[in-house]
């Protein structure tokens, strides 16, 4: 428990880090759509390290590790690759984007299951 929450707050303050500089780092710099991919996946991260915060300082009663897990997975494959895939230009890996395509929906599925799980842990109260 300890380690996810560790990991959890460094994501938390990535997050931010990566909203300020998405803001005001990539300007003029991709496109306008590029930049709200970037600012979508900086929402996801945020909203899934604060879901994680609550599930694993709430464990008295229920084990919120597994759905917490998978929103770790999420944020780094679904985040992780659209932050790649909106600055691809800039990092020069146009060509890797095919590959990070296929990442983002698996890391979206990741962010589905959790929450699953976390309706069947609710339904046990």
């Amino acid at each position: 428990m300890k380690m996810i929450l560790i990991t959890t707050a460094l994501l938390g303050a990535l997050a931010v880090a990566l909203g300020a500089f998405g803001a005001h780092g990539l300007e003029g710099k991709i496109t306008e759509a590029q930049i709200a991919v970037w600012n979508t996946a900086v929402k996801y991260q945020i909203v899934h390290v604060l879901a994680i915060l609550v599930l694993m300082l709430n464990q008295k009663q229920l084990n919120f590790t597994t759905p917490s897990i998978f929103f770790l997975v999420g944020i780094i494959l679904f985040s992780g690759s659209l932050y790649l895939l909106s600055a691809k230009g800039l990092l020069g890996i146009d060509s890797f984007a095919r590959i990070l395509g296929p990442i983002t929906p698996i890391g979206g599925l990741c962010f589905i299951i959790g929450w699953v799980l976390l309706a069947f842990q609710f339904f046990k109260l």
